[in-house]
């Protein structure tokens, strides 16, 4: 592992440069799709967060570009717990209306019959 790593060192990236990305996303996908929390595995395209006491800086930013805190809200954690508990309620669903599949991996990746 420590050949790769060196092979691949992280990237570099600056809180602006974070927060220009996360601008990006929201303007492509809108704010309700973009999640950016302290313990994410992101770290590796966020190196200058390492500790998540970096983290208040992002939103910081991200509010000094005229973010509101409601959409602050939804970028620190907001986005993420309503998909948790969207995924929950279809699995509820799914669970209510048939059993668990059996299926091995092997037969899901099968071609399909002609």
């Amino acid at each position: 592992m420590a050949e790769w790593v060196k092979a691949h060192p992280r990237p570099s990236a600056t809180l602006a440069e974070v927060a220009d990305h996360i601008e990006h996303i929201r303007k492509v996908a809108g704010v309700d799709h973009v999640a950016s929390a302290p313990t994410s595995t992101a770290s590796a395209t966020r190196p200058w967060a390492e500790g998540v006491d970096k983290y208040p800086a992002l939103l910081a930013e991200l509010a000094r570009r005229g973010w509101s805190d409601e959409d602050l809200a939804k970028v620190a954690g907001g986005n993420v717990l309503r998909v948790m508990a969207e995924a929950e309620a279809v699995s509820a669903r799914l669970k209510a209306s048939r059993p668990p599949s059996q299926a091995t991996i092997e037969q899901l990746d099968k071609p399909a019959a002609k």
